[in-house]
C-alpha cells in the first residue's frame, strides 16, 4: 500500500503526541502511538513517565476490540525483544491490527528490523519511513545515544544586542525577557541533564531547576565541570542536591586513586579530601573524568542513561563543546538589551554559526528572537 496524505496526517499527530513526555521516560524513548479505524482515532498513547508501559500496549488497550483490523501509527519501530515488558510487536499481533505505519526504524540491535519482520511474518502490512525526518527530530536524543554512544547536546545562549552573555562580577544577568525565559524552562523540563562550568556555578550561583508551576518534578540532573572541587558548599546547587541530583565532574588527578601510580599526593590533598567529604555528605555525586575532554565525558554520561544534555554556561564551556564538534543543536536567543562596559563576550553570534549547521527556524518571544540551528548529519 502506498503512503497517503492520510498516513502523514496521522503520523504527524503521533509525533506531536510523542513530544509530551520528552526527557521523562528514563532510558526509553518517548514514543507516540495512534490506533486508527475507518478514519477515526480509537486509541492513543505516549510512553509512560519513567519509560513503562510503552505506547503501543496503552493505545491498544484503549482501543480494545476496535483495534482488530485497524491501522497503528507508531513513531518508532515496535520492540521485538523480551525485556522488562513483553514485545510491543506481539501486542499488535495479538490485538489483530491489520497494518502498522512506522516513522523511524529502531537502531537498537535488539530491535532493528526485527520488529518489522515479526509483524510481517504475522501477515500484518507494514510501511516504514513515514515523516522520517520529523520522527528522527523528535527521537534525536534516543537515536544519538544509540548510534553515537553519547547524549544529544543542545547549546543554549542568550546574547545581548552588543554581543555579550553577561557582565563581569554581576552574577546572573537577565538578558532575555519573561517570555523567552519561560521557553527555556520548558526546554529544561524535556532534557535529561543540564551542564555548566565551575565559573558560572560560582559567579551566578544558579539553581538550574525547572521553575514552571507543575513541572518542577521534571528538573534535569545538574552537572558542574569542576576539576578541583571548588563548588561552594553554601551554593544553591549543593543545598538542593538531595532534592534534584547534582553531579560534579572532577579531574582524575584528584580522585582518591589519582596519586597511587607514582605515590605523589596532589597539592592541597587534605583540603580536597575535606571538600570531597563535605560535598558527598550533602548528596553531591562526584565523577572523576577529565572535565575538559567532552569526548570522554559524554559517553560516561550516556552509560548513566542520560540521552539529552543542555549546555547553558558559560562562555568557556560553550566554546569547549563547540570546538570539540559535539554540539548537535544551537538555540541562540538575541535580546535588545545592551550590556555595555564589563560585558562577557559571547562565544557565538548569529553571524558566525559553525559550518555544518542548518538554520531550522526563528521564533519571537516578546522582544527576544530565538534562532535554532541543527547539525546536518
Amino acid at each position: 500500500m502506498s503512503i497517503t496524505p492520510h498516513d502523514e496526517r496521522f503520523m504527524a499527530a503521533a509525533i506531536r503526541l510523542s513530544r509530551q513526555h520528552l526527557g521523562r521516560t528514563a532510558t526509553n524513548p518517548s514514543v507516540g502511538c495512534l490506533i486508527v479505524k475507518d478514519g477515526a482515532i480509537v486509541g492513543r498513547a505516549v510512553t509512560a513517565l519513567g519509560g513503562r508501559p510503552h505506547a503501543e500496549p496503552q493505545a491498544l488497550a484503549e482501543a480494545g476490540e476496535l483495534a482488530r483490523g485497524a491501522t497503528a501509527y507508531v513513531t518508532l519501530e515496535p520492540c521485538s525483544h523480551h525485556g522488562k515488558t513483553p514485545p510491543c510487536a506481539e501486542a499488535l499481533i495479538a490485538y489483530g491490527v491489520a497494518r502498522v505505519v512506522i516513522s523511524v526504524t529502531d537502531p537498537d540491535p535488539r530491535v532493528s528490523g526485527r520488529g518489522i519482520a515479526m509483524l510481517r511474518d504475522a501477515g500484518i502490512e507494514v510501511d516504514a519511513g513515514v515523516l522520517e525526518a520529523e520522527g528522527r527530530h523528535s527521537l534525536a536524543a534516543y537515536l544519538t545515544r544509540q548510534t553515537k554512544n553519547r547524549p544529544y547536546v543542545t547549546l543554549k545562549l542568550a546574547v545581548s544586542a552588543d554581543g555579550m552573555i553577561g557582565r563581569q562580577g554581576a552574577g546572573q544577568v537577565a538578558i532575555t525577557g519573561p517570555e523567552a525565559r519561560a521557553q527555556v524552562q520548558a526546554l529544561r523540563a524535556e532534557t535529561d541533564a543540564i551542564l555548566v562550568g565551575i565559573g558560572t556555578a560560582i559567579s551566578d550561583d544558579p539553581l538550574l531547576t525547572v521553575r514552571t508551576p507543575g513541572l518542577e518534578a521534571y528538573s534535569p540532573v545538574r552537572i558542574v565541570l569542576d576539576p578541583n572541587l571548588a563548588l561552594p558548599l553554601a551554593s544553591k546547587l549543593v543545598a538542593t542536591a538531595r532534592d534534584v541530583p547534582v553531579i560534579v565532574v572532577a579531574s582524575e588527578e584528584i580522585s582518591p586513586l589519582g596519586s597511587e601510580a607514582d605515590g605523589t599526593p596532589p597539592t592541597g590533598l587534605a583540603d580536597i579530601q575535606s571538600r570531597r567529604t563535605a560535598l558527598e555528605a550533602a548528596g553531591v555525586e562526584i565523577v572523576y573524568c577529565n572535565p575538559y575532554h567532552p569526548e570522554v565525558l559524554l559517553p560516561a554520561l550516556a552509560t548513566r542513561g542520560i540521552s539529552s544534555l543542555l549546555v547553558e554556561g558559560g562562555a568557556k564551556t560553550a566554546r569547549l563543546f563547540l570546538d570539540a564538534g559535539l554540539v548537535d543543536r544551537i538555540q541562540l536567543y538575541q535580546a535588545p538589551l545592551v550590556i555595555g562596559e564589563g560585558g562577557i563576550e559571547s562565544p557565538l553570534r548569529a553571524t558566525d554559526i559553525p559550518s555544518g549547521f542548518a538554520h531550522r527556524g526563528t521564533s519571537l518571544y516578546g522582544a527576544d528572537r530565538l534562532d535554532e540551528y541543527e547539525r546536518e548529519n
